[in-house]
């Protein structure tokens, strides 16, 4: 369910499965799909309305609100997706859309352009950011600017698209809302970063893609790895967070991952060097670290890697690869394509209700236990370690005690502590 493993009775589920069947066969399709959930159904509209060739025709009493959307932070793989899904999505409601490129220097600037049907024409499948992104953040003046940029296009809601850096600055122009009316409109942020790092969401867009780039970087590396006797330390993406670190040590069946959550020691790096001189002395033909590139600013790659080097007996080799930005290109995975668009639409839905009332609301979307949540951007102080740029919970933290039992040499080597952890015999513990 979502991106969490659940039991569930198998009976159960195979009478729901036939179900669907039935309700198919007797030509009951609106229950066949009432069966099928309501993100099926939310996906089938979604593909209904992208797959036109020209957007419905507003209603004569409708209100046609004017939405930006800008990109922000990294780029991330999906950030052109989910322009496309948000695009297509509000005029096919009635509203107009308007690009801003650059960000939201961008939109300081006035680079502000009104887009059709076919202005995000093929964007589904391209990586990178068509609008352009950086991580730049407004500041003192840029606000007056924005606002008279906004006001000068007759704005009424605004979709950021991106990373921290586009999270923080909508909280900016939401903290700004008492000086500038032109803020006083209805906000939204979509989660699209490789890091895997944002307030309100337990999974962003491009982080499928990003893991994907590394598997296959790894894969590849531990095929000369082996033919040569190597350990390798391969580092990763994540800033501050290590969920590339650990989803691709967990993928790639590394023997040990180098988290700034756990922080790295000396004894650490010496049990490291321990298990990898039994190891190849038994015949252990590689070795794979996975280390995220935050993980200790003392110990770092070259560091871990000079010691392995020197320790290692002449046992092995040790190399090391920073697999570096080509973890934020690439297209994106079908994944991220899914989820930017099912993410693009809910925005609008949002800034649609927003609008109607006399206090827009400004929110971040995020999928939390398997659905589709919206969280205030008042709420992110407390969901968000700023300094550390990554959730104070994080959820796949639990699975750090499973990549460890995969990754020991034999069972012998570890004991599993109170807890769950798992720890070597002989540190403090007897087995």
């Amino acid at each position: 369910k979502g991106n969490r493993v659940v039991v569930s009775p198998l009976m159960e589920c195979v009478a729901q499965t036939r179900a669907v069947n039935e309700a198919i066969q007797q030509r009951d399709f609106k229950r066949a799909m009432t069966l099928r959930g309501r993100n099926f159904q939310e996906s089938f509209e979604a593909l209904r309305t992208l797959v036109r060739a020209h957007p419905r025709l507003p209603s004569p009493n409708q209100r046609r609100l004017k939405i930006a959307v800008v990109n922000s932070g990294a780029p991330a793989p999906g950030m052109n997706t989910a322009v496309r899904a948000a695009v297509r999505g509000g005029l096919n409601k009635g509203h107009q859309m308007f690009g801003v490129y650059n960000g939201f220097q961008g939109l300081r600037n006035g680079e502000i352009q009104e887009f059709d049907w076919m202005s995000v024409n093929g964007w589904a499948l391209m990586g990178g950011s068509e609008l352009g992104t950086n991580r730049k953040r407004p500041e003192n003046g840029d606000f007056y600017a924005i606002a008279r940029n906004i006001e000068d296009h007759g704005i009424d809601g605004l979709l950021v698209i991106g990373g921290w850096s586009g999270y923080d600055a909508a909280c900016k122009l939401y903290a700004q809302r008492q000086f500038f009316p032109a803020f006083r409109m209805p906000m939204v942020c979509l989660p699209a970063s490789i890091n895997n790092n944002l307030p309100g969401s337990e999974l962003s867009v491009g982080a499928d893609t990003a893991l994907n780039n590394i598997v296959d970087a790894v894969d590849k590396i531990k095929q000369s790895a082996v033919a040569s006797r190597r350990c390798f330390i391969i580092e990763v993406m994540g800033r501050y967070c290590g969920y590339l670190a650990l989803m691709s040590a967990l993928a790639s069946g590394a023997e040990r991952v180098y988290l700034n959550e756990e922080g790295v020691t000396l004894r650490d790096l010496q049990r490291d060097v321990d298990l990898l001189v039994e190891g190849f002395s038994h015949g252990k033909r590689l070795g794979v670290m996975i280390r995220n590139e935050n993980a200790n600013k003392v110990y770092d790659t070259e560091f871990t890697r000079a010691l392995l080097e020197e320790e290692g007996d002449n046992l092995f080799e040790v190399r090391q690869s920073i697999l570096g930005h080509l973890q934020q290109g690439g297209i994106p995975t079908p994944f991220d394509r899914i989820q930017a668009t099912r993410y693009a639409f809910k925005c609008i839905e949002y800034l649609e209700e927003q609008a109607a009332l006399s206090k827009p609301g400004a929110a971040c979307v995020g999928m939390v236990h398997g659905g589709y949540e919206f969280t205030p951007l008042s709420r992110i102080p407390d969901l968000f370690d700023e300094e550390m740029q990554r959730p104070i919970d994080q959820w796949w933290m639990d699975l750090r005690p499973i990549v460890k039992l995969l990754a020991q040499p034999s069972p012998r080597y570890f004991v599993e502590r109170e807890g769950g952890e798992l720890g070597m015999l002989g540190e403090g513990m007897t087995g």
